[in-house]
């Protein structure tokens, strides 16, 4: 809510700093966005009156201008403005003045532009004349007509007077940050309400009461109300309007609140509306067939052409104003362009009306048309403003001599809402907030919110105005207590109990990770849960993967953000490619983060979340087997014993001969006792070139994607003793030569089996193919290392543990060992 403090001061007393008044207002509970001051960024600008115009003598689009600006000898100025003529009032800044800016067709400049006298083709210039904008003001809060040109005041100032304050510019606008359960603070009156309570003041309301009407207004028009969507409909009738540019201050509040002004009559409804938080509406009286107004649903299909020109298809949710024969508004949107107020209308209708905040919500995200009637009728607005609104606007256009009141109005009101008494207790309220008040000071805080309290002793009976909707149970009534009391003045307390403070196993494991990928080296990364469904595309994912069962955003801010995401891989090759893109030699990078699935199954439940862990590096050190150490050391960590890397062909997005799931075996218990199954893990492996070509990655990258979910119902971090061993280890090395398809998986499996209890550990250490070991072969060399518990081992006791080891290799896989 954009709040003009000077504004503001028409309704309350506000005696302190734009500083102090905001600091004040965020220790009550309005909580600020920005605070601006304007009209106090120029300097030696001046009221100035064109006394003389000529014809620049070597420039078709330029004149020449003589000034009047209260000095002896008038100010020459050359303009290329083409709404210039003699007699008018503009803003003048004169030689060594400073202005807001920008100057046009330039960008703004941090503290201003500076104007100095010099020449234009030639002849003296000794200032400038000034457009709105480069006074500072916003394109959106021109008037239609001051757009092209420099700005023409309406009507007559003191010459050579301040601009800013002949015309009452300097002014501090501030921003409030309005919570969705206050929308009585959408309007002037609900901060003024808020500002006197806060400063311990009086409101003083608006004047709503006509010195003169005429006639009654059931003789021009009828209103009908046929769906409960509608809660009250107040008409009012003026006659004899002259529709015309209002006058400056109300110009001026418009566009200090960020709104442009238009003509008298569209001004008057939208100062009401932000004066009293209630939208309203004006209809030419002879668009309205029948002199009939009535309150309904659109028929399914119908076309609508609203007052932006556009044309709309409605449905038959979708409350609508209609006469005797059409449609002319869309209730608490936008009125239509058949009904728009021309400069030849005599007649208006004034509609002051209440509409259910979840009909106007749905019809305006449904036709994409939101509007500032929309935003407060979304929100829920009290009916009982309505009266009042209608009434302020007639004695406004009354004021400024716009048209004549119709006296009386057409309000139909089939439900009327009366406040809701809520019971506070001084006992309760002082023990929630921790401190010890009287109940005649609260009562004080109630009234000055213009609350009736009611009751005796401990219980107080507090009715709100039905403005406030937001109250309805007694934390409502704490809430404000501790806010006029002062949040800054509460205790600082320690919460008592005896809860003790612990985090999750699934958390536990998730932190083991992280500090196992950081001591590995990898920096976290963070990416959106909102993605491109083409991230799927980019990385070759089959169309029937179940990595396509997209979640879809409803309402999406863009494609790029249209779905959730179902792996972390492409946004992992996102963040790989821009720090390639930023000549970043080698990353490793890791992300935890949640995954998203349709629950195919069962399409009416919700979607499937799981944890999942993404890794990816790229850099000279690194290839297949950095990842595959990197994976294993977080798997050994998180106590998955019995890891196995199963080569895979088929899946896109990696390269077919550096590709591998990873698999561990879970023991089950049945019926035939225990029972082993292979569990995946993930998958890991260099990303294919098609893949890296698409992200712009001109290097090899390798990934892997964890599910870890999976992982964390398998883990086992339990930690067991036992004593440093007393024997020594002795180690062997074996280079083996086998074919190019075989994995190191399968030889390791042989070797650890045939091995038995002293073999400890397994390690692959060399990987070569060459003419030495033949075509369509390689050679893998491993290091073994033996150690007994209770013995030191002698090489014949390893000797033979190694012999059964080649035997076996041998007899399974057909492995031989190579000639050195």
């Amino acid at each position: 809510m954009i709040v003009s403090l000077e504004w503001l001061k028409d309704y309350t007393d506000i005696n302190v700093s734009p500083e102090e008044f905001c600091d004040r207002m965020i220790m009550s509970g309005s909580n600020l966005e920005t605070l601006e001051n304007v009209g106090r960024d120029m300097e030696k600008v001046v009221v100035g009156k064109i006394v003389k115009i000529e014809k620049h003598p070597d420039a078709d689009k330029l004149v020449v201008c003589q000034l009047d600006v209260g000095e002896e000898e008038p100010v020459q100025i050359v303009t290329g403005a083409p709404n210039v003529f003699e007699g008018a009032y503009v803003p003048v800044a004169l030689n060594g003045s400073r202005i807001p800016g920008p100057l046009h067709g330039q960008p703004k400049k941090e503290g201003g532009v500076k104007i100095k006298a010099g020449k234009l083709r030639g002849v003296e210039s000794n200032g400038m004349l000034c457009s709105f904008g480069e006074l500072g003001f916003q394109d959106k809060v021109v008037p239609v007509n001051q757009r092209d040109g420099i700005w023409i005041l309406g009507g007559e100032y003191p010459l050579g007077m301040d601009f800013a304050e002949a015309l009452k510019l300097k002014d501090s606008i501030i921003d409030f940050e309005i919570t969705p359960n206050r929308p009585d603070c959408l309007s002037m009156l609900g901060m003024a309400r808020e500002a006197a309570a806060t400063f311990e003041e009086k409101v003083s309301y608006p004047d709503t009461k006509c010195t003169t009407e005429e006639g009654n207004a059931a003789d021009f028009i009828n209103v009908e109300i046929k769906s409960p969507l509608c809660k009250r409909y107040v008409a009012r009738i003026v006659k004899d309007v002259k529709v015309e540019d209002s006058p400056w201050w109300l110009q001026r509040r418009l566009i200090h609140a960020g709104m442009r002004p238009i003509n008298n009559i569209v001004d008057i409804t939208n100062f009401v509306m932000l004066e009293y938080g209630q939208p309203l509406h004006a209809f030419d009286i002879n668009s309205v067939a029948g002199r009939k107004i009535v309150v309904d649903t659109a028929e399914e299909g119908e076309k609508f052409t609203t007052l932006d020109g556009t044309e709309r298809t409605l449905d038959d949710k979708m409350l609508m104003i209609h006469d005797a024969e059409k449609s002319i508004a869309v209730a608490g949107v936008m009125g239509g362009l058949n009904s728009e107020i021309e400069k030849d209308t005599n007649t208006i209708v004034v509609e002051s009306a209440n509409f259910l905040g979840n009909s106007v919500r749905t019809t305006a995200k449904r036709l994409g048309l939101r509007t500032e009637a929309s935003s407060r009728y979304e929100k829920g607005i009290d009916p009982n403003l309505c009266h009042a609104a209608a009434d302020r606007v007639c004695r406004l256009i009354e004021l400024i001599g716009a048209g004549t009141v119709v006296g009386g109005c057409v309000d139909v009101y089939p439900n009327v809402e009366e406040a809701k008494t809520v019971l506070g207790r001084v006992s309760r309220i002082n023990k929630v907030l921790g401190i010890n008040i009287s109940r005649e000071e609260m009562v004080k805080y109630f009234e000055n919110l213009e609350m009736k309290v009611e009751g005796e002793g401990d219980e107080m009976y507090v009715t709100p105005p039905t403005v406030r909707q937001d109250i309805e149970i007694e934390e409502d009534l704490i809430e404000e207590v501790a806010r006029l009391y002062g949040y800054d003045k509460l205790p600082v307390t320690i919460p008592k109990g005896n809860n003790e403070a612990s985090q999750s196993y699934e958390r536990d494991i998730k932190d083991l990770a992280r500090e196992t990928m950081c001591a590995l080296g990898a920096n976290e990364i963070q990416t959106y849960s909102f993605v491109s469904p083409k991230g799927v595309d980019n990385i070759r994912i089959d169309e029937d993967s179940w990595e396509r069962a997209f979640v879809k955003i409803l309402n999406p801010l863009g494609e790029d953000t249209s779905v959730m995401r179902t792996v972390l891989t492409p946004s992992m090759l996102e963040v790989l490619a821009r720090n390639y893109s930023r000549n970043i030699e080698a990353v490793r990078a890791f992300e935890i983060g949640n995954t998203f699935m349709s629950n195919l199954m069962e399409p009416d439940k919700l979607p499937i979340e799981s944890d999942a862990m993404s890794i990816g590096f790229y850099g000279k050190d690194e290839d297949f087997f950095t990842l595959k150490g990197a994976v294993s050391e977080l798997l050994e960590k998180l106590g998955i014993k019995e890891v196995e890397f199963v080569a895979e062909k088929e899946y896109g997005t990696y390269h077919p001969g550096r590709c591998a799931r990873i698999m561990t075996r879970e023991v089950t218990y049945g019926e035939n006792g225990p029972e082993e199954e292979f569990v995946e893990l993930g998958i890991m492996g260099e990303v294919h070139p098609d893949v890296t070509e698409k992200y712009g990655i001109g290097t090899r990258c390798y990934t892997a994607e964890l599910m870890l979910n999976v992982i964390t119902e398998l883990a086992d971090t339990e930690k067991a003793y036992s004593p440093l061993p007393k024997y020594p280890a002795t180690s062997r090395d074996i280079a083996l030569v086998v074919n190019e398809d075989m994995t190191v998986g399968q030889i390791e499996k042989v070797i650890e089996k045939a091995g038995g209890k002293i073999l400890r550990k397994v390690e692959l250490f060399d990987v070569y193919r060459g003419p030495q070991v033949g075509e369509g072969k390689k050679s893998v060399a491993f290091a073994l290392t033996y150690r007994h518990d209770d013995k030191t081992l002698t090489d014949e006791d390893v000797n033979a543990v190694h012999k059964k080891i080649l035997s076996n290799l041998k007899e399974k896989l057909d492995v031989v060992l190579r000639d050195i």
